[in-house]
């Protein structure tokens, strides 16, 4: 069992910037990646962007691109998502996820362990 722990969320006017970070409780090695989804009222949950933790490679929804990015720190046990020029569309609560094993952080079902979400509102 991994926990994840999420922390930065909050509310913010439309162009600012929030960090969202995400801390696992243990590294291991059969981790394969880190991902930031987000779910609006009403929505599906979403991917905004993943990141392989051993080759550093990245996605993001065309929805951020140029707007957020995702990070590992030196010891890859804490993923980061920087958004910046936020608008209200961006408003939802955002979760972290890790994928181990078969599971590579492309979709909601590829995702092993799940951050409990948080909440970023961007006032218009």
């Amino acid at each position: 069992q991994v926990d994840l722990m999420e922390s930065g969320g909050g509310s913010v006017q439309a162009g600012g910037s929030l960090k969202l970070s995400c801390e696992v409780s243990r590294v291991t090695p059969n981790r394969n990646c880190m991902a930031w989804f987000r779910q609006a009222p009403g929505k599906q949950r979403e991917l905004v962007a993943n990141i392989h933790t051993r080759y550093i490679r990245t996605y993001y929804d065309d929805a951020v691109q140029g707007r957020f990015t995702i990070s590992l720190d030196n010891t890859k046990k804490t993923a980061y998502l920087q958004m910046d020029s936020l608008n209200a569309d961006d408003t939802a609560v955002y979760y972290c996820g890790a994928g181990y094993g078969h599971q590579w952080c492309a979709g909601v079902g590829a995702v092993t362990y799940w951050g409990q979400g948080t909440q970023v509102t961007v006032a218009s």
